[in-house]
């Protein structure tokens, strides 16, 4: 997947729609905001709405519903097709913070990474790799209870799969209202969205994955698909569009569910910033309190909310109460 173009707001804009999260509700602000995202990525009018967040508190939101403009071209590759296929013909994997190449090699090698001799997702004879090359295995396998036909298998599901686009509406409230305790991330509604309709998802259910022996790779960007959310992200990998911040601080790369800036890892000297708390983030003059998302390896994009979320939607009419509705698409999918 190419990186995207970055995207240059001027600094002003970026002020007035960043400073403590997107908090201003005045046209202008807001329509700076909906500049950083790429062209055709946002559906309809986005709209200033009443929503309850997690927590309870009702507020004003901003309603935005955006789909994905990548085609399949954009994404992957995940699976290798035999043990010799190098890290060109494959995604990766993450395990205990550290990414790697999920190439035939480590296929072939499974057994002996894992501690299990049960592995065994390839043909010794050939070596071809056993992959899921169609919707209804896609089905069966991407699931937290992995169809027993598909144990040891490469499961890679692809958006041509899906009936339709996928269409997300995100309600993110405009002031962020920060919490005594911050939360913990989760499978419901996901951390938040890159300027690129991509969803930024809770960690990936590893534990699950691995218990059927099979694996379910990322492509470089971070991102996989499954039938429910279509592409998203379990990871940053830098393939997100960027908006250049001030002072040369990290880029921005998103929205928080909870209505805070998402910014990359390190700044523009590649460091990162010393200070960020147990959610990743911290305060800086000009964009106030925003995330610094996590290294592609670790699966898990920020450590947690500080402030309470809003909602993510199947339904643009549906209101956000975020206190008692499942911010989930769909069932509680396998990846």
């Amino acid at each position: 997947m190419k990186i995207a173009n970055a995207l240059f707001v001027s600094p002003l804009l970026l002020a007035a729609s960043l400073t403590s999260g997107f908090a201003h509700e005045d046209s202008a602000a807001v329509d700076s905001m909906i500049a950083m995202f790429d062209d055709g990525v946002i559906v309809g009018d986005p709209k200033i709405v009443d929503c309850t967040l997690s927590g309870g508190t009702k507020t004003s939101c901003l309603s935005i519903t955006v789909k994905s403009n990548l085609t399949e071209n954009d994404m992957g590759p995940w699976c290798p097709r035999n043990i010799s296929d190098g890290p060109d013909e494959a995604g990766i994997w993450l395990h205990e913070g550290k990414r790697y190449d999920a190439d035939g090699e480590f296929v072939e090698n499974l057994a002996t990474f894992y501690g299990d001799p049960d592995w065994q997702m390839f043909d010794p004879a050939n070596g071809n790799i056993r992959v899921t090359d169609s919707k209804a295995a896609c089905e069966a396998a991407a699931r937290p209870d992995v169809d027993a036909a598909y144990n040891n298998y490469c499961v890679e599901c692809l958006t041509s799969y899906m009936d339709e686009d996928v269409l997300t509406t995100y309600v993110l409230p405009l002031h962020p209202v920060d919490q005594k305790t911050p939360s913990r991330v989760n499978g419901l509604g996901g951390i938040g969205l890159a300027f690129n309709g991509i969803k930024f998802d809770a960690p990936a259910p590893v534990d699950a994955i691995l218990a059927a022996h099979t694996l379910a790779p990322f492509d470089d960007c971070g991102g996989h698909v499954n039938l429910h959310a279509g592409y998203h992200y379990h990871a940053a990998g830098g393939c997100s569009p960027e908006v250049t911040s001030t002072n040369g601080h990290a880029a921005i790369i998103g929205i928080a569910l909870d209505g805070y800036p998402m910014t990359s890892r390190v700044d523009a000297n590649g460091s990162e910033p010393s200070d960020l708390d147990a959610c990743r983030g911290h305060f800086t003059d000009g964009l106030g309190y925003h995330y610094h998302v996590n290294e592609i390896g670790s699966n898990q994009t920020i450590g947690c909310f500080i402030a309470e979320t809003g909602c993510s939607l199947d339904d643009p009419d549906q209101i956000c109460d975020a206190s008692i509705i499942s911010n989930r698409r769909g069932p509680p999918p396998g990846e």
